[in-house]
């Protein structure tokens, strides 16, 4: 029973500490929004912001490519020897495997 009152007097004497420890721990691990969920969330906003910026890239490339084929057919004629190995009829047609690999 002593053991009792004493931990009840301990408990009283440091009821703050105890109540800021408890409160810290729901903030940082049990609540649904805890901090680690959202450092979570901030990195993955992050490698989101990356892709949008790949693709907004990707997209103005393929804008300007697109514009540059529309305008000069000589483009087209460059794209399809270069991507696509065509060839005209009395032409031969060397592929060496450097270039396919840049192609992928």
């Amino acid at each position: 029973m002593d053991n009792l009152v004493s931990f009840w007097r301990h408990i009283c004497r440091h009821k703050y500490l105890i109540t800021l420890l408890i409160f810290g721990v729901i903030i940082v691990f049990l609540d649904e929004n805890s901090l680690i969920r959202r450092l979570r969330l901030y990195h993955e906003a992050n490698e989101l912001r990356g892709e949008i910026d790949r693709y907004r890239a990707e997209f103005e490339y393929s804008t300007r490519r697109l514009n540059e084929l529309a305008l000069d057919s000589g483009a087209i004629e460059k794209v399809a020897r270069e991507r696509y190995f065509m060839k005209k009829p009395n032409e031969d047609i060397y592929v060496f495997e450097e270039d396919v690999e840049d192609l992928e």
